[in-house]
């Protein structure tokens, strides 16, 4: 299994619209063959950070998530309103 941890900061005045793309990615990303796990989480304690967690099946899983459509859609949304960092640890 593959887990990703993507932590994010949003610009001033983003949070909302970056909650909103990661929801929409979360939901989706549920219905994907191979994921085990998916979540996201508002910091608080820290005004505009988030946290993605994901965990998948295998590299073949995870390599489909990140060429599916809503991937590619919300995660350019995300990554529009701040700055992102990911861990990534097999399990």
């Amino acid at each position: 299994m593959i887990r990703l941890n993507c932590f994010f900061q949003a610009k001033e005045g983003k949070t909302e619209e970056a909650l909103a793309a990661a929801k929409e990615l979360t939901a989706a990303s549920l219905k994907q063959d191979g994921c085990v796990a998916y979540d996201v989480f508002s910091s608080a304690t820290r005004p505009g950070v988030l946290l993605i967690c994901e965990t998948w099946r295998d590299e073949a899983a995870l390599a489909a998530h990140s060429a599916s459509a809503p991937f590619t859609k919300n995660v350019a949304i995300i990554e529009s309103c701040g700055a992102m960092k990911i861990e990534k640890f097999a399990m």
